[in-house]
């Protein structure tokens, strides 16, 4: 479910969502997205509805403050990986 680009910049990435590493490996990396059901979206609307549908009201944020938010990891293709810690 989680292609390599989803794995690099999460391990690259995680110290914005979490003050410590969660995983140091690929393969750690894609247990622990597994386990907390982080979800890859294709642009910032699918975002924006995986929020609504989660009961959070995003409505407020600009696109800007979206992409920035901890749970947001912006992927070099376009793509957006969200993981809620």
């Amino acid at each position: 479910m989680y292609d390599k680009m989803c794995l690099d910049v999460f391990l690259a990435e995680q110290g914005k969502l979490f003050k410590e590493p969660v995983a140091e490996t690929p393969e750690e990396a894609e247990a622990f997205l597994e386990d907390c059901m982080a979800v890859v979206c294709a642009s910032l609307r699918e975002v924006r509805d995986y929020f609504d549908g989660e009961g959070m009201d995003v409505s407020e944020m600009d696109d800007e403050e979206l992409e920035e938010a901890s749970e947001v990891f912006a992927l070099p293709d376009g793509r957006f990986l969200v993981v809620e810690g």
